[in-house]
């Protein structure tokens, strides 16, 4: 539920988000999310948080980001470490925990409402203490996918979980035929997504 005059913050946890969307086969159309919940709130900030390899100027989702910058998105980014798994796959790690919950709890007083994108389950304490702080907490992720994306214990804790199968019309677009350029920001997400992006515990 959310109310006109309701000052609203976003968090986008963007290694969650995109695996998320990627699971339920839907790509996020980050000008359309962002507009819906202007619709639903006085948006004071949208937050983005994603990891990058030092020294990659190239980067896929580095269009992505300059898109973001430009379009009324705070981006966090900080060094992903990359490294090679026991199978000899090129992994990324990145973990933005500790940005979200460091931006979230210095803005807690000046919202009524925070909307997370994630499904870690590492997110319930903040959850908890922006609600003893009198900030309503919902939950965008999705319990549709094959493994569900969201931990159980995020989901309970949460004042409002957020179905991102139901809001696939409003803030979603196809993803591109793999004949097409593959999407930009997908390697780098993708790849992200595998260590940094934990689903759940």
């Amino acid at each position: 539920m959310f109310y006109k005059d309701e000052r609203l913050a976003l968090f986008i946890d963007g290694a969650n988000l995109f695996a998320a969307g990627k699971a339920l086969g839907f790509d996020i159309d980050y000008k359309l999310l962002r507009q819906e919940f202007m619709r639903r709130g006085k948006l004071l900030r949208a937050f983005y948080y994603t990891a990058l390899l030092e020294n990659d100027d190239y980067s896929p989702i580095r269009p992505l980001i300059d898109w973001l910058n430009y379009n009324g998105y705070a981006m966090v980014t900080k060094p992903a470490k990359e490294y090679t798994d026991s199978m000899g796959r090129r992994k990324v790690k990145g973990n933005m925990d500790i940005e979200l919950t460091v931006d979230a709890m210095e803005i807690a007083n000046r919202i009524d409402h925070a909307v997370l994108f994630s499904g870690d389950g590492d997110f319930r304490p903040l959850v908890e203490s922006l609600q003893r702080q009198g900030v309503r907490v919902s939950v965008v992720s999705t319990i549709r996918s094959q493994p569900p994306m969201i931990a159980d214990e995020l989901r309970r804790q949460a004042d409002n979980f957020i179905e991102l199968d139901e809001l696939r019309d409003v803030i979603g677009r196809p993803p591109r035929e793999p004949r097409e350029p593959r999407d930009m920001r997908a390697p780098r997400e993708e790849a992200e997504a595998d260590t940094g992006g934990d689903t759940q515990d």
